[in-house]
């Protein structure tokens, strides 16, 4: 096989971008959109007239010449699409979070597995320059040991009707934790506060706790009159700030840190502040999502484990599902599993 013909299912928010990527990646051509929306498949056939645009996503899923499908709808169906397709023998690729449980996640991996099928998770944030610029910083050993990640992603608005504010805005930085920092989490704990009277989440906390002195927090909320996508994380030489909304120099790495020691008697702890330059390293310009395209149609074409791949979705997942759980009790630590 040296050509893959996709099925897209979805063209909302989303669906728009994959098609125009995965439309320019090669080695691969959309066959179909499948969107039960007439004004979304009239605005398919403006943009691609070459693409058949159908209303029911069966017709995507059973359709022989479709090799592999890209599921672009909301969390609550991601399992029941993905799990028809696995058994069609379609390859899979599951907008993000992966599934809305790690009960699905775990039904859909072994399905896959069963089937030699690839399946991949959309965590977009993996390809862009900048995670992979804070992955090479990481691993050279730059900032020393990491000690911290420190997340805000706030804006005003969306809010989402079914899902709440951490499981919409968190899998970003979830999936970025767990790609840059191997140690598994032990547990979470996570405070959330509904101002709409519906029992969905509009502003959330979560902490991420590790058997290590390493710790990770994420300020999520749709109530914020500002927007901000930043995340600090601290090492114990260095510090990386990463501002996504920044144009061009989205990291900066701070030769800042201090040093301390405690007295003899163990009563004072002694804190030495170190200041110096600040680095900021060249990123790569590409498109992030033209990435996760060309991973996807690779990985099927290679046999080989996309970078996105469907065990970091599912780690993405059970940590979200923890959230649910802690926020429900008050902030209860849920232990990770």
């Amino acid at each position: 096989m040296s050509n893959i013909n996709v099925g897209v299912i979805g063209y909302g928010y989303w669906g728009p971008n994959i098609v125009r990527n995965f439309f320019a990646t090669a080695a691969c051509t959309i066959k179909a959109v499948g969107d039960g929306r007439p004004e979304r498949l009239s605005l398919l056939a403006k943009n691609f007239p070459s693409i058949k645009g159908v209303r029911d996503a069966e017709d995507v899923i059973s359709d022989k010449e479709i090799d592999a499908v890209v599921i672009a709808t909301p969390v609550f169906t991601h399992y029941k699409l993905a799990k028809q397709a696995l058994t069609e023998g379609k390859h899979v690729l599951i907008e993000k979070p992966m599934t809305a449980s790690v009960t699905e996640a775990d039904e859909l991996i072994n399905l896959a597995a069963q089937k030699g099928l690839t399946l991949m998770a959309d965590h977009t944030f993996l390809y862009t320059g900048a995670v992979e610029k804070m992955k090479e910083i990481i691993e050279t050993g730059i900032i020393g040991t990491p000690l911290y990640f420190d997340s805000a992603r706030i804006n005003l608005g969306l809010f989402q009707p079914d899902i709440n504010v951490l499981w919409d805005l968190a899998p970003h930085d979830i999936s970025i934790l767990t790609y840059l920092i191997t140690e598994m989490p032990e547990s979470i704990n996570a405070t959330g506060i509904s101002h709409t009277r519906n029992k969905i989440e509009n502003i959330a906390y979560l902490t991420v706790n590790y058997q290590s002195d390493f710790i990770a927090h994420f300020n999520c909320s749709w109530s914020s009159p500002v927007k901000v996508r930043q995340t600090l994380i601290g090492g114990d030489k260095k510090m990386i700030l990463y501002n996504d909304l920044e144009p061009s120099e989205k990291v900066r790495v701070y030769d800042t840190g201090y040093n301390h020691k405690t007295d003899e008697e163990k009563t004072r702890i002694m804190v030495d502040y170190r200041t110096g330059d600040v680095y900021i390293p060249k990123l790569s310009g590409r498109e992030a999502l033209a990435g996760v395209a060309s991973d996807f149609i690779q990985s099927i074409l290679l046999k080989k484990d996309p970078l996105s791949n469907a065990q970091l979705g599912r780690s993405v997942v059970r940590i979200l599902e923890a959230s649910q759980e802690s926020i429900k009790n008050n902030g209860k630590e849920v232990r990770i599993k």
